[in-house]
C-alpha cells in the first residue's frame, strides 16, 4: 500500500532544544547581533570580516549540537509516511537525526558558495576566510538566503504543500513569510496540526490543530495522533 505524503514544516523552535539560539527570541538579537549587521547583503559589502566570523561560529554550534528527540521523531515518522520536510533551519539535524528528504528553505550552514553564482556550492566545515574563492574566482559565502533576498527553494516547497496528504508545522509559529504562507498551498480538507510554545491566533490556522508545547513534546503526541491516520 502507498504511504501517504506527509509534509513537515520545521522552524527555529525544533533546533532551540538542541541549544541553538532563535534570532526572534525577546529581544530581536541573534546571539547578540542585530540582524541588519551580520544577516543582510548590505552587511556583507559593509562588514565582510564580521559576517563571516557570525557564520563561522553558527557552524562550530551546529557541529557541536545533536538532534534532539523531535528531530528524531520526525526522522520514525518515515517507516509510516512518505516524510518531506521544509525547514527554515539552516543546521543539518533532520540530516543527522535520520530523515532522507529535507529541502532547506533558508539555505546551509555546512555549505558555501560564489558571491556571484549561487550555483556554485561547496560543502564545508571549517571557517570562510576573507579571500577564500570559488573557480569563478569569486569571494565565497555562507550558502544562506539572507533577508532581502529572494527564496529559491519556496517554489519546490510550494509544489510539495500542494502534494499533501497531511501538513504539520514544528517549531515556527507561522510568522516568518514566505514560508508561513506554504500552509495557504496544502490540499483542501487534509489533516493540518500545528506544534509550538506560543501558538498566536492567525486566519490561516481557522482549520488545523494545535498543540501549544514544546517540540520534543509535541512531536511525542503528534506521533499517536498520526497513527490514526497513516491507512
Amino acid at each position: 500500500m502507498k504511504k501517504k505524503k506527509l509534509v513537515v514544516l520545521t522552524g527555529a523552535g525544533i533546533s532551540a532544544e538542541s541549544g541553538l539560539k532563535t534570532f526572534r527570541d525577546t529581544d530581536g538579537l541573534w546571539e547578540g547581533y542585530n540582524i541588519e549587521d551580520v544577516a543582510t547583503p548590505r552587511a556583507w559589502r559593509k562588514n565582510l570580516q564580521l559576517v563571516l566570523d557570525f557564520y563561522n561560529m553558527r557552524r562550530k554550534n551546529v557541529m557541536e549540537a545533536q538532534p534532539n528527540a523531535a528531530h528524531i521523531g520526525l526522522a520514525e515518522l518515515e517507516n509510516d509516511f512518505d516524510v518531506h520536510i521544509i525547514t527554515q533551519n539552516i543546521d543539518d539535524l533532520h540530516e543527522r537525526a535520520g530523515s532522507t528528504k529535507v529541502l532547506h528553505l533558508h539555505g546551509e550552514i555546512l555549505k558555501m558558495r560564489s558571491e556571484k553564482n549561487e550555483r556554485l556550492i561547496y560543502n564545508i566545515q571549517d571557517d570562510i576566510r576573507p579571500g577564500d574563492t570559488a573557480e569563478d574566482g569569486a569571494q565565497l559565502r555562507p550558502h544562506i538566503v539572507w533577508f532581502e533576498e529572494a527564496v529559491p527553494m519556496i517554489e519546490p516547497a510550494i509544489g510539495l504543500a500542494g502534494e499533501a496528504d497531511i501538513f504539520l508545522v514544528v517549531g515556527t509559529s507561522l510568522a516568518v513569510y514566505p514560508a508561513a504562507g506554504l500552509i495557504n498551498y496544502t490540499p483542501q480538507g487534509i489533516p493540518k496540526f500545528i506544534v509550538d510554545k506560543k501558538i498566536p491566533y492567525t486566519s490561516s490556522l481557522h482549520d488545523i490543530v494545535a498543540i501549544e508545547k514544546s517540540a520534543t513534546e509535541g512531536v511525542k503526541e503528534l506521533a499517536a495522533l498520526l497513527q490514526k491516520l497513516k491507512m
